[in-house]
Formats: structure tokens, sequence, C-alpha cells
């Protein structure tokens, strides 16, 4: 039977004396995880002013894709990966599998939806005169862009912190297609879900813990920074 207040202890303990193995798996999932990130960012936030102020053909489809898109499970993401970079896969000899940056692939698919439709919904809640404004008077149309993200930036920062908080908290894509190997691909939640299955539930509560704190820690600086603006007008 489960000791909770004992396994509690343990963790704790098992957090603050530094253990080699804990803070490797928290290096590799920030590591991945951030990677992955870095990589989605531009991209969405580029999609997602397309989508608000360009007009093209198929605009609507594609809108509508990415919101459907936010909803597919984790592991069907990494089904689709595991699929693609397999030895029969076509991206096969590339031989990722197994490997940090296929999880990175996966990641990344999984996080640019939400981005998309968030950075979408933040472009389109602003007023597009500030852009048309912008072009009139002569700017470049790459300085336009950085304007109106200036003037969207806790909107737009809300959507990337949102893709992370997708990408560090899945399991399912990163099991997969990661292998959850020690010291390599073996990550916060893929940990959490080896280890209480083996009945660790100390280490389990320890990577639980470092989660928590890394969703807060991000929660507080967003918070911080939107005050200090407020304060400076």
């Amino acid at each position: 039977m489960l000791d909770i207040q004992s396994a509690t202890v343990d963790a704790l303990s098992l957090l603050l004396r530094g253990d080699r193995q804990l803070w490797s798996i928290v290096f590799t999932s920030l590591s991945v995880s951030l990677r992955a990130l870095a990589l989605a960012t531009p991209i969405a936030l580029l999609l997602g002013f397309a989508l608000a102020y360009l007009r093209f053909p198929g605009r609507r489809l594609l809108v509508t894709l990415f919101n459907t898109l936010m909803a597919v499970p984790a592991v069907v993401v990494g089904l689709v990966v595991y699929i693609c970079l397999s030895a029969q896969g076509p991206a096969g000899d590339l031989h990722l599998l197994f490997t940090q940056g296929a999880m990175i692939i996966g990641q990344f698919l999984l996080c640019l939806p939400l981005m998309v439709a968030l950075a979408h919904a933040s472009f389109r809640a602003a007023d597009e005169r500030a852009w048309e404004s912008a072009l009139t008077l002569g700017a470049h149309p790459w300085r336009a862009l950085l304007t109106v993200m200036h003037e969207l930036r806790f909107g737009l920062l809300a959507a990337v912190l949102a893709g992370f908080g997708r990408v560090i908290a899945e399991v399912g894509c990163s099991m997969m297609v990661g292998g959850n190997i020690l010291y390599h691909t073996r990550n916060i939640t893929t940990a959490i879900a080896l280890e209480t299955s083996k009945g660790a539930f100390a280490s389990g509560i320890t990577l639980g813990l470092v989660l928590l704190l890394l969703a807060l820690g991000l929660n507080i600086a967003l918070t911080w920074l939107q005050d200090s603006e407020r304060a400076a007008l």
C-alpha cells in the first residue's frame, strides 16, 4: 500500500540532494522541449499573422485545420512520426528513431497547431489599422510586422508558453519515438510513467514536483512582465 507521506518525504530528499539521474532526466526534457519550441515559434507567429491579416484562397480551411489539429492526442502524433522514421518508413534512412531528434520532431508537430491557433486569435483581436498604417507610412513589411508583434507581445508570449506547456507535459509521443532511454531520451513524463509502474513513487513524485515548479515559474514570469508593463504606463 502506498505511504503518501513517506513517498513525499523521499521525493523531497531526492530533489534536494541533486541526484544525477534525476537531473539528467530534467535536462533532457528541457533540452528537447526548448529546441522544439525554438523551431516552432517563428513559424507559428508568421502563420498566425498570415492567417489573420492576409487574404488568400484556402485561408479559412487552414484556420479550421489548425484548430482541429490542436485536439490531436500526443500518442497519435507519436504514431505518425514513428511510422515515418521507422526502417520501412519514408524517412527511415535518417536513422532518427529513438533519438532526441525524433522527440523534437514529434514535439514540434504537437505544439505548432496550438501556437498557430493562439497567435492567430491574438492577431485577430488587434486593430488591423496598426498594420495598415505602418505600411501606409512607408515602413518595410518586416518592420511593420515587428511593430504589430510588439503591440501584441503578451498575447503572443502566452501562445508560446502554451506551446511549451503542451510539449513539456506530453508523454505518449516521447515514449513512442524516443524509446525512454536513460541518459539519452528519457524525459520527465516518460520517467514518471516508468517509475510509478515499478512502484518507485518517490521518483515519480519528485519529477511531478519539477513539472509543477516549471509551470509555476513560467506563470509567475508572465504575470511579472505584465505587471511591470502596466506600472510603466
